[in-house]
């Protein structure tokens, strides 16, 4: 690795482009090695992944409406909406506008954690997107895909957005457009002026993530995901963009991020080095924010000791993301109410713990209904738990070792009889660390289970096939890496007319 020093500098520096990082994260998109075995296995657990979250969350409202504004731009030759037949094509940006905002909804798919929050598969459904669409084929794709994960890793590792109130996703975007760049073997300048476009425009506030949580979260992958493919295709067209973008005087960390007199580290491979970075990602077993996932399995263990009627107090000792983001730290009334929205629920580990505590298990759509939040027994042990921060668990979150990072934390709960019963997790059971570590057959248990049911038993083993052949597809293999639902499963399956994009022509 490459370690680059990134500060602000004043304008009449003139600071060259070969020392801006959107110049170095533009040369790894160029002159990235080829692909470990190992890494292009991961990529394709990670394309099943998506699907599997995205088609259970397929007719959920957001996703729906995702998928109304996208058919409202068909396309011959485009890109592919999840569950919907092959022939069914619209433009790619709105593909990814569309597909990620399905793999996003549920909050149930990759995750990394480091000085920052990232869902780095949120990248997937662009740049495959773009491959469909301009016919790449699979080892092509695979390779995209490493690059953006190795961007967004080493971006989430140097540069902390949440400290300022900026959301994560401004990680995302740069991180798109250089595995959209990979895959189009683009130009190293072409690249940089299409990071500079997509880091000025990619930056938001928290927000998004704090208080009522609404559906918005659930979109903010795709509207980066789209947001990256127009800046490449503008930069592909010889226009520039704003720049220095992240060390101008008036730029985004003198002004969004640190200030004018912060210095951030970013490690980037050096040329020729092959992409590993997904390698540190994890995925969820339970769909709920991850730093909630070691603590989900530590209540499963808990149930099977405690009665939870019998419970005084919970305490949850865990590090300081953990406590204010999903714990009482927050100070989020929200997280305490019965009527919060899902997006604010899974955001709540008081909430998490108690469902958990009393089921033994976590389910996707059955853990968040309305009639489970508004159980009595359960908002009565729901508001018995209290998060802290503890020193230890915050210096373990942010362990530079992978292999010593800790994302859980030490539940101890209190029984009304005096008696004290703990459990503790460093990492969730299937973390790459944890007591079951994930690998092929686990994600493709994962699409089997959340799609059973819902998709033919032939067409669910065409898609895993098709995926555990993914470095190998040619470019119609690569096409057809959509599982499809059977006709009329996925609504709307057309525009529905509700809104701007699909208002008659004409006036009136």
């Amino acid at each position: 690795m490459i370690a680059h020093e990134v500060r602000v500098h004043p304008s009449a520096a003139r600071l060259p482009r070969e020392a801006q990082l959107a110049w170095k994260i533009a040369e790894v998109a160029v002159s990235a090695g080829p692909v470990d075995a190992d890494v292009a296995r991961m990529v394709a657990c990670r394309a099943v992944d998506n699907a599997a979250v995205a088609l259970a969350a397929i007719n959920r409202a957001p996703v729906a409406a995702a998928r109304a504004m996208a058919l409202a731009h068909p396309r011959r030759g485009g890109a592919a909406l999840f569950g919907l037949p092959g022939d069914v094509r619209v433009d790619a940006e709105w593909a990814a506008w569309a597909n990620a905002t399905a793999v996003r909804e549920l909050d149930f798919h990759d995750t990394f954690l480091a000085a920052d929050y990232a869902h780095p598969g949120d990248s997937i459904a662009p740049v495959l997107a773009v491959a469909e669409q301009t016919g790449r084929d699979g080892r092509t794709l695979v390779r995209a895909i490493a690059v953006a994960y190795e961007i967004h890793v080493a971006l989430v590792k140097a540069i902390c957005l949440h400290a300022h109130k900026k959301d994560h996703v401004a990680h995302l975007a740069p991180a798109s457009v250089a595995g959209i760049g990979a895959l189009l073997a683009l130009p190293q300048e072409v690249i940089f002026q299409a990071v500079n476009q997509a880091v000025h425009l990619a930056f938001s506030t928290r927000q998004s993530r704090k208080g009522e949580i609404s559906s918005w979260k659930a979109f903010v992958p795709g509207f980066s995901g789209k947001l990256a493919i127009e800046a490449v295709d503008r930069a592909m067209r010889g226009e520039k963009s704003p720049g220095p973008i992240y060390e101008g005087e008036d730029s985004v960390i003198a002004w969004m991020l640190a200030g004018r007199d912060a210095v951030y580290t970013v490690r980037l491979p050096e040329p020729g080095a092959s992409p590993r970075a997904i390698l540190e990602t994890y995925t969820k077993a339970h769909s709920a924010e991850y730093q909630a996932q070691a603590l989900i399995d530590a209540a499963r263990e808990l149930h099977r000791q405690i009665d939870p009627a019998a419970v005084a107090e919970i305490v949850v000792h865990t590090s300081h993301h953990t406590h204010y983001v999903i714990g009482t730290g927050a100070n989020d009334p929200q997280k305490l109410d019965p009527d919060a929205t899902r997006e604010t629920l899974d955001h709540s580990i008081m909430y998490i713990l108690a469902v958990a505590l009393e089921d033994g298990v976590w389910h996707h759509e059955a853990s968040y209904t309305p009639e489970r939040a508004h159980r009595p027994s359960t908002i009565a042990l729901w508001r018995k738990i209290r998060t802290v921060e503890a020193p230890d668990w915050t210096r373990r979150y942010h362990e530079t070792d992978p292999a010593r990072r800790a994302f859980g934390g030490r539940i101890e709960v209190r029984l009304r009889d005096g008696r004290t019963v703990v459990a503790e997790r460093a990492v969730a059971d299937a973390h790459p660390n944890g007591a079951a570590p994930w690998t092929w057959p686990d994600y493709v248990g994962k699409f089997r289970g959340l799609t059973a049911g819902a998709i033919d038993a032939a067409e669910a083993e065409r898609f895993v096939a098709l995926a555990e052949r993914l470095p190998t597809l040619d470019a119609a293999g690569v096409r057809a890496l959509n599982p499809v639902l059977p006709s009329g499963a996925v609504v709307p399956s057309r525009p529905t007319g509700a809104g701007i994009f699909d208002w008659p022509s004409g006036i009136g």
